[in-house]
Parts: C-alpha cells; sequence; structure tokens
C-alpha cells in the first residue's frame, strides 16, 4: 500500500467501520448475554460479530495484510514481530459502555506501520459519528447524515485547562495528580472518545494513568496525530506499537497544546509508573 494509496483506503475503512457499527446496534436494541473472557473483561455478541464483519472486509480489501483484533489476540510473537504492518482492531471498544447502554463506544480500526498508526478510524454506532485521520495529512469527523469537517486540536488550551478520564475506570492518581494541575475541568467519557474530545479541540488533556491494550489506543492515536497533537509516555517517549510479546500499553499522556510543558508538571509529583 503506498502513500497515495492510503486517502482511498481511509473512506473504505470508515465504511467498513459503520457497518461494523450498524451490527453493534443490532444487538444494542435487544435482550443480550455477557459472558467473560480469561482476562475477566465482558464480551457480548455484539463484539464477536463486529469482529467477524471488520476482518472479512480487511482479508477482501487488503489480503496481504496481517489483522491484530481484540477478538483474536492470541498470536505468538515471533509471528508479530515480523510484521512490518498490519490492521489493529477493536471490534467494541468500551463494552462496560456498550452494557451500560451509555452509548459511549466505539469501533476502532487502525493501520501501524513500522510501530506507529498511520491511518485510524473510529466510529460512534449510536451517534453514527466517525472519526477519521491519516498522520502528517489530514484528520476528519463525519456526522451520521454524512457532513464532513476536518477538524483539529485546541491550541492554546483553555483556561481552566479541559481534562477528560475514563468513565469506567476511577484513578486515585489521576485526581491526586490533576490537584497539582492548576484550575482544571474534569470531563468523563468512555472509551477511545476521550482521544477524539481532545482531537477535534473539545479537550486539552487526557493522562492515562492505568492499563490499556494497543488495540484500545491504535485509532484513536492516529486521530489525535493527525489533528496535531502528540501521545508520549510518561518518560516523553512516543507510545509504539508491536515492539514485546505483551500487548499492554505503558502509561501515557495525550497533548494538544505542546507549548504547555506537560512532562514537566508530570514529573514534579514524582508519581510511579505502573509497567
Amino acid at each position: 500500500m503506498t502513500e497515495s494509496d492510503l486517502g482511498v483506503f481511509a473512506e473504505a475503512i470508515a465504511e467498513i467501520a459503520v457497518d461494523a457499527g450498524k451490527a453493534i446496534l443490532d444487538v444494542y436494541g435487544k435482550d443480550f448475554e455477557v459472558s467473560h473472557k480469561d482476562d475477566a473483561s465482558p464480551l457480548t455478541q455484539a463484539d464477536l460479530a463486529s469482529h467477524r464483519i471488520i476482518c472479512d472486509a480487511l482479508a477482501h480489501l487488503t489480503p496481504d495484510i496481517p489483522v491484530l483484533s481484540e477478538e483474536s489476540s492470541d498470536l505468538d510473537y515471533d509471528t508479530r514481530a515480523d510484521w512490518s504492518q498490519y490492521w489493529l482492531v477493536d471490534p467494541l471498544d468500551g463494552t462496560k459502555e456498550f452494557i451500560n447502554r451509555n452509548g459511549e463506544f466505539t469501533v476502532n480500526i487502525a493501520l501501524v506501520r513500522s510501530h506507529e498508526p498511520i491511518l485510524g478510524v473510529v466510529h460512534v454506532p449510536v451517534t453514527g459519528v466517525t472519526y477519521t485521520g491519516l498522520v502528517g495529512k489530514w484528520a476528519s469527523k463525519h456526522d451520521a447524515d454524512g457532513r464532513m469537517e476536518h477538524i483539529s486540536v485546541r491550541t492554546p488550551c483553555a483556561d481552566p485547562v479541559v481534562v477528560v478520564g475514563s468513565r469506567s475506570h476511577a484513578n486515585p492518581r489521576l485526581l491526586e495528580y490533576l490537584a497539582k494541575l492548576g484550575p482544571y475541568e474534569l470531563v468523563s467519557m468512555g472509551s477511545s472518545l476521550k482521544f477524539c474530545l481532545v482531537a477535534e479541540g473539545k479537550a486539552d488533556f487526557y493522562p492515562r494513568l492505568g492499563p490499556t491494550s494497543e488495540w484500545d489506543t491504535g485509532a484513536a492515536h492516529a486521530v489525535v496525530m493527525a489533528a496535531g497533537g502528540k501521545i508520549v509516555t510518561l518518560e516523553g517517549k512516543p507510545l509504539r506499537y508491536n515492539t514485546k510479546k505483551s500487548l499492554l500499553n505503558s502509561e501515557f499522556l495525550v497533548i494538544a497544546d505542546e507549548g504547555r510543558d506537560w512532562l514537566e508538571v508530570f514529573e514534579s509529583y514524582k508519581f510511579v509508573t505502573n509497567s
């Protein structure tokens, strides 16, 4: 796949995500059963239906590019390590939000190349909104009626700063840190929508101080980067993908305005990070 192909593929991936979202809504509108995986995370028929639609469509669209999905993530690292590029998929990001029926769940599809996401699509089934990012080129938001607008992060950041945090994963460490940040407004949100609020200029900062998996972040990472934002680990290094056996991310910061030294403030509080 060449650089000139990526814009065309972005549209095709968005269509795949919308199709997966329709399958999710078919389940969402009915009574459904919830099972649990080995790690105790919840699983529904919507996760599996979305997974099948996306993987089948990607296999048809790009048969030579492997797919790593949350629902088929038991691939040996020796196999993954040789991939120069691959599709990274979370068929239903925010399963807890889905179960709670609050609408804050997404379909995430990213193309990762050389350990970095270069294309990402985040679709919100309940609202019909789709965020797309082509890193180094553009980021956009389509509504349910097909209207499109280009999006970008907010600079300078708002006063007070708008911080977005997880709705389902309260973290006392985060609250302690934010107390040192100065005046701020905290917005709670589920799934990868937290990234998208930063990407479209509605939030300034998203510090993630708890565990996430690579499929949770890849697509929205691309959207944020394409919108002019930055994502770094607590050591200030870029968040990278498929570099180790574990698919857990390091803790990270999603930043809109690079003119403010978020890392310096963070380090001044001397957090001990989870590895």
